[in-house]
């Protein structure tokens, strides 16, 4: 063979490897999937559950970035990610309205409860709704302990002080900036007060010796949703992956792993159809 008929042989090889090299680079690329979601279905251990099973059946890498629902709803107003799984249903909105996000779909829900000391010194075992319960956690001097981390569970606190018509301010107030395992932990150790989601308290209950004092109150329902980044505002985001975990995620296999999906024979998350 001549010097130039293998120089021409090496460099048709070499394209050829430059080229699967690029698909493959590209597949790899498309394959991945950015998910931002709350401490809240990542302390309970749901998502260990739904992930790997989305991820077999597509043949996608879930990238999760876990932090509070604020935190993910900025995540999704700057394109670092191409969805999320958050619970705060007004900032929600929002998001959508503002052309961020596309449709708001719910997935499942749980409720808030609070939980507090076995003493209860605030007496509020058995308060009839939960912003009534945290004006009794102030007006007995009772340490509070707030995420303080604008999630949703954050939110939601906020709103029952506003309802009570209280201010949070002052050394009974503990305000973290911690995720909600973590807050658990400190309300335990300074035998304080603190509202959380059921599911994280009941993956977390037995470490803990606080107990459940209010619960199954007419304003803790606790909505869970999931929303594609719109990629009409970024075009590198990945709609195609986006779309079918929104659509997997109310597929009849994933509402199965959110209702089997129990602690001590306890359910923590309700699949929304």
């Amino acid at each position: 063979m001549s010097r130039t008929r293998a120089s021409l042989s090496l460099s048709a090889l070499l394209l050829l490897f430059l080229a699967s090299s690029i698909s493959v680079g590209a597949h790899a690329k498309e394959s991945i999937l950015r998910l931002a979601t709350t401490t809240s279905t990542d302390n309970s251990g749901l998502l260990k559950q739904l992930l790997p099973e989305f991820e077999k059946e597509f043949g996608i890498s879930v990238h999760s970035i876990v932090s509070g629902t604020g935190r993910a709803l900025n995540h999704a107003r700057n394109g670092d990610v191409d969805v999320i799984l958050v619970h705060a249903k007004k900032a929600e909105m929002k998001l959508v309205e503002e052309g961020f996000g596309l449709e708001r779909r719910e997935v499942m829900y749980n409720e808030f409860i609070i939980v507090g000391p076995k003493q209860d010194p605030a007496e509020i075992a058995g308060s009839s709704n939960l912003h009534a319960a945290m004006r009794k956690i102030r007006e007995s001097g009772s340490v509070f302990i707030s995420r303080g981390d604008d999630s949703g569970t954050h939110k939601k606190e906020l709103s029952l002080w506003d309802l009570a018509g209280i201010a949070p301010r002052g050394d009974w107030y503990k305000d973290v900036g911690q995720g909600m395992g973590k807050a658990l932990q400190i309300a335990d150790e300074l035998d304080g007060y603190t509202i959380t989601d059921k599911g994280t308290w009941l993956f977390m209950r037995k470490r803990l010796s606080l107990q459940v004092q209010v619960e199954g109150s007419e304003d803790g329902r606790n909505v869970y949703s999931i929303i594609a980044v719109n990629p009409e505002r970024y075009e590198h985001v990945n709609a195609e992956a986006a779309g079918q975990l929104v659509n997997w995620m109310k597929s009849e296999k994933a509402m199965r792993i959110i209702a089997d999906y129990k602690i001590d024979n306890e359910t923590l998350f309700y699949p929304i159809d």
